[in-house]
């Protein structure tokens, strides 16, 4: 890591944290940001944590006319006995990274931005939500500012990490959602910016959610972009099926986002020997074992809901219920050992879990001003 010296200014006017039951998604921010800036000929500079506030940009900058922008969302997390813990950070910044190569962005230090967030953490520790479930989610993400309406990679970037505590996904349990099949409208495809994590993957997709919505489904199942067959994502999750006793996700194709869920419950199954493929799967063989029986279970991974079981699919106007609409055995195992791992509430036998301890906080004394 390059010898940076994170600046602090502390912020003056505290602000009222609300209470654990009034806790939404994204809609509440802690006290402080970090930002960093990039200016081509003298890379990544500046790095400094400040109040949280409102960024000027102009009105020209290249964000807001050609999209080129990356983002990530992980979370921290408190424990039962008061610690502060991390999910696997370090999978966060480098998948940003992946990110920034196919947006045309300037890498970051990795170990510099994980530093920066355990620091700005730190400071606004007493916004980690104390309640069952809630959590400090976290949004690092980087914009492209330079004022220049040519259509090429921006020359300045800013890198800007903000927290905001949210509430429990399953405020009254766990439940199963309804899925509905999109077979009009296109994500991406292999190639594009699919297995990016940048904006315009998620503009593309509101119009499909819309549709879902007015028809009572709470999330959209893209397929292909090129057969209009084969499964990719669930909304902003990764997919899973246990078809005969077997747990089957779409392989990462160039189009799907690979995540950081996903890959922690493949380890998991694989931990426990439960057979587990990645692989191409359509729509169609998903109909067939369903007629035959054998669709047993089937679910969503992400960041915000870690697993969402899924209760039914509408596709091509006929409904496909899933284990009664019911949440299946081992979708529930897997929800309540990650969520477990992630609270320290279960052992960690993988090592994902990252403590934010006494010892990096008389690290970061120092430099606060």
């Amino acid at each position: 890591m390059k010898d940076y010296q994170i600046k602090t200014v502390l912020s003056e006017n505290r602000k009222s944290k609300p209470e654990a039951d009034q806790l939404t998604f994204g809609k509440v921010y802690t006290d402080h940001m970090f930002i960093m800036d990039y200016t081509e000929g003298e890379g990544w500079h500046d790095p400094r944590i400040i109040p949280y506030q409102p960024i000027s940009l102009d009105p020209a900058s290249k964000v807001f006319h050609y999209g080129q922008t990356v983002f990530e969302g992980l979370k921290a997390y408190l424990s039962e006995d008061g610690q502060v813990y991390l999910f696997r950070p370090d999978r966060n910044f480098n998948r940003l990274n992946h990110s920034n190569s196919r947006l045309c962005i300037p890498h970051i230090d990795e170990e510099l931005a994980l530093e920066a967030l355990k620091q700005l953490i730190i400071i606004d520790r007493e916004w980690v939500p104390k309640a069952e479930g809630t959590s400090l989610y976290i949004r690092p993400f980087i914009i492209s500012t330079e004022p220049n309406l040519g259509v090429a990679p921006s020359h300045n970037y800013q890198f800007i990490i903000i927290l905001s505590p949210v509430g429990s996904y399953y405020k009254e349990g766990i439940h199963p959602v309804k899925i509905a099949v999109e077979q009009q409208y296109v994500r991406t495809v292999a190639g594009g910016t699919g297995e990016a994590k940048t904006g315009g993957n998620y503009a593309s997709s509101l119009k499909a959610q819309e549709k879902a919505d007015q028809i009572g489904y709470s999330q959209v199942l893209w397929l292909d972009g090129k057969e209009n067959r084969y499964i990719e994502e669930v909304g902003s999750m990764n997919v899973f099926f246990k078809i005969n006793g077997e747990v089957v996700t779409p392989e990462l194709n160039g189009s799907i986002l690979e995540g950081i869920t996903r890959d922690s419950i493949i380890q998991l199954l694989k931990y426990w020997n439960v057979p587990v493929v990645e692989r191409r799967i359509s729509m169609d063989e998903i109909y067939e074992a369903y007629k035959a029986g054998l669709l047993e279970e089937a679910y969503g991974t992400g960041t915000a809901a870690v697993i969402s079981p899924i209760g039914e699919f509408l596709w091509e106007n006929e409904k496909l219920v899933i284990n009664n609409g019911e949440i299946g055995k081992l979708t529930k195992e897997l929800y309540d050992t990650l969520t477990g791992i992630q609270y320290g509430t279960k052992p960690d036998p993988f090592g994902w879990r990252v403590q934010l301890n006494q010892e990096t906080k008389d690290m970061y004394s120092g430099s606060l001003s």
